[in-house]
């Protein structure tokens, strides 16, 4: 005979309870920071305040119970009783609101200092992730999940201090009172009453939780297309598209308007079910109060007695379900942002390693092989060196790597075979904070944050003066553009430096690379997207700034690097040739090549532009 088969749990929820528990684990430190004694002082006497002001709280039903009972006897002996407990319910009442908002004030720090921590926390992780999670996350969701995650914890805290804590408290009070005052009936209605309670509102908030994820998860894709279009805007005018990125818009916020109405549509099935179970418990224990007046068991006063105890309960109660939703959202939010601080980072600084100290400002690239995903290397055993105060030149086709050796270079990946040395040293075994401080680049896209010039300018070494940042600007050939504007070097130059040319994005680069005055440069594709006026003017100022420097120049034009004192010919991955450029072209070989179709390209330009 087969054994009997049970119904599995489900894995999901399962999964999901083990995961809060985690979420909540982790969330405890911000709660209760070991390394701040103050703080912790004050949760104490937040805590302390609630204690007062339940206390204050419970008592209240009693002086209304004396003065409804004073009040039903004779009125000259009643009179002075009931003005007594009257004054004494008003006045407990104001205590009670006093206590909470002096709980308030002393608990406001603690949630503010906690938040903050915990977004530092998660900024500092996202700063020290790998170049490949950033170009495979959306920023908008990715943002998104930091905000909802950090506004989670001051929540988070409130509620478990002052309201789950409180209201334990009070049932178990209450269920004591009860007991005392009408034995054990009122207390076992309470309780049934209660689980109920607890049970529905649990069950239905599940189901409300699952309609909420699939609610993030469609909010932070309409962000994402909102932000990413905006972010391309001039593509967009570009091709006519803004039609079709408002349906896109709209497809993604249609989706999420129909996944929150059925989110707030739950809402009201859960408020109806909890009333319906906390109405009957009331309803019932009211009457039974009357059931024991008229058999002479029970005063009047113990009708109100009782209505303001339950009445007391189910505010808590009422919220509770509002709360455990909160929390249980909460818990969603704050699990998906430490999933980004748990996420690995994939190059790190080994254990204990030193800074590096260049003398010798020298780069070689030893037999490295790299791929940015397995089964597609990009580079091949590629070995070249860079003699300190040569400017070495790397060209090549598309897809030959060229960019790949910045990255390496900059220790964005770690190659999968192979040595990268600067200075002699392996960049692996020196922190990369003081590898970076030792190289200088001009990227082919200056990406410049929207702030004045001289904000950008001043980027490249933090605490760098006025008189540094206009000198910069004088070298790179930046002050007439500043002089002909009116607010100078405090002009804003827009989300990516979008107010400025090109031309003008890279000498505002070049500047801020002067500033950082670095022994070693990386000019990567630094003119491509310029005119040719604009490069010679640019190729000027580079000139200037790669003196008394190691200079690495990517380059897809072979113009802009012919004196250099080495050029490196890339293919596949592979060294194909090196030499000057007089040696490559004698040579007859790839390098050969490139400069004859460029220089064909260059005279049907001459020819179209002469027509």
């Amino acid at each position: 005979m087969p054994p009997d088969s049970q119904q599995p749990a489900d894995p999901d929820k399962r999964a999901r309870d083990i995961e809060s528990w985690a979420t909540l684990k982790r969330f405890l430190p911000y709660l209760w920071p070991s390394d701040n004694p103050a703080l912790r002082m004050r949760i104490a006497i937040a805590m302390t305040l609630v204690l007062a002001a339940k206390s204050v709280t419970l008592s209240l039903p009693f002086a209304y119970r004396g003065a409804v009972d004073a009040m039903a006897g004779k009125v000259d002996e009643g009179l002075t009783v009931a003005l007594a407990l009257v004054a004494a319910y008003a006045l407990g009442r104001f205590a009670a609101v006093a206590f909470d908002n002096l709980r308030n004030i002393a608990f406001e720090r603690v949630g503010q200092v906690a938040t903050t921590n915990l977004a530092e926390d998660v900024f500092h992780r996202l700063h020290r992730l790998s170049l490949r999670f950033h170009l495979a996350r959306r920023t908008g969701e990715v943002t998104k999940i930091i905000e909802r995650g950090t506004k989670s914890i001051d929540q988070m805290l409130y509620f478990l201090l002052f309201n789950i804590a409180p209201t334990i408290i009070e049932l178990i009070a209450v269920a004591v009172i009860f007991y005392i005052n009408f034995g054990l009936g009122l207390v076992a209605a309470t309780a049934l009453t209660v689980v109920a309670y607890v049970i529905i509102t649990r069950a239905i908030t599940e189901w409300r939780t699952k309609l909420r994820r699939e609610m993030n998860e469609l909010d932070g894709k309409a962000l994402h297309r909102a932000v990413d279009s905006l972010l391309n805007f001039e593509t967009v005018k570009y091709f006519n598209a803004e039609a079709r990125e408002e349906a896109r818009y709209a497809q993604a916020a249609r989706a999420y308007a129909e996944a929150a109405i059925k989110s707030e549509n739950s809402v009201g099935l859960l408020n109806m079910a909890q009333a319906s179970i906390m109405n009957l418990l009331m309803g019932g224990a009211m009457a039974y109060t009357v059931w024991g007046w008229s058999k002479g068991q029970l005063t009047t006063g113990d009708l109100v007695f009782v209505n303001t105890y339950l009445t007391q309960l189910f505010r808590p109660l009422d919220v509770l379900g509002w709360v455990y939703r909160t929390i249980r959202q909460g818990l969603v939010d704050m699990a998906e942002m430490f999933r980004l601080i748990d996420t690995d980072i994939e190059v790190k600084d080994a254990p204990g390693a030193p800074a590096l100290i260049v003398r010798t400002p020298t780069v070689v690239f030893d037999n490295v092989t790299f791929g940015y995903e397995p089964g597609r290397t990009i580079l091949n055993g590629l070995s070249f060196e860079v003699p300190a105060g040569s400017t070495t030149a790397i060209v090549g086709p598309s897809g030959a790597g060229k960019s790949t050796i910045g990255r390496l270079l900059f220790r964005f990946y770690d190659p999968q075979g192979g040595r990268v040395l600067v200075g002699g040293e392996d960049i692996v075994r020196v922190t990369q904070d003081s590898l970076r401080a030792q190289i200088g680049i001009v990227p082919q896209d200056s990406v410049l944050f929207n702030e004045s010039l001289a904000y950008n300018i001043a980027y490249g070494a933090e605490g760098a003066d006025m008189d540094v940042v206009e000198q910069a600007a004088r070298d790179a050939a930046l002050m007439p553009l500043i002089s002909r504007l009116p607010d100078g070097f405090d002009t804003l130059v827009g989300e990516r430096g979008l107010k400025l040319s090109g031309g003008e994005k890279q000498r505002v680069a070049i500047a801020r690379t002067l500033v950082k005055n670095p022994p070693i440069l990386l000019l990567d594709e630094a003119t491509s997207a310029l005119d040719t006026r604009t490069e010679q003017e640019i190729l000027g100022t580079l000139k200037r700034l790669e003196e008394g420097r190691t200079t690495i120049a990517i380059a897809h034009r072979l113009s802009t690097v012919a004196d250099s004192d080495n050029i490196l010919v890339l293919d596949h991955g592979r060294l194909a040739e090196s030499g000057t450029h007089s040696a490559l072209l004698a040579k007859g070989g790839l390098y050969a090549e490139m400069w004859s179709r460029q220089a064909s390209e260059r005279r049907e330009e001459a020819s179209e532009a002469a027509e």
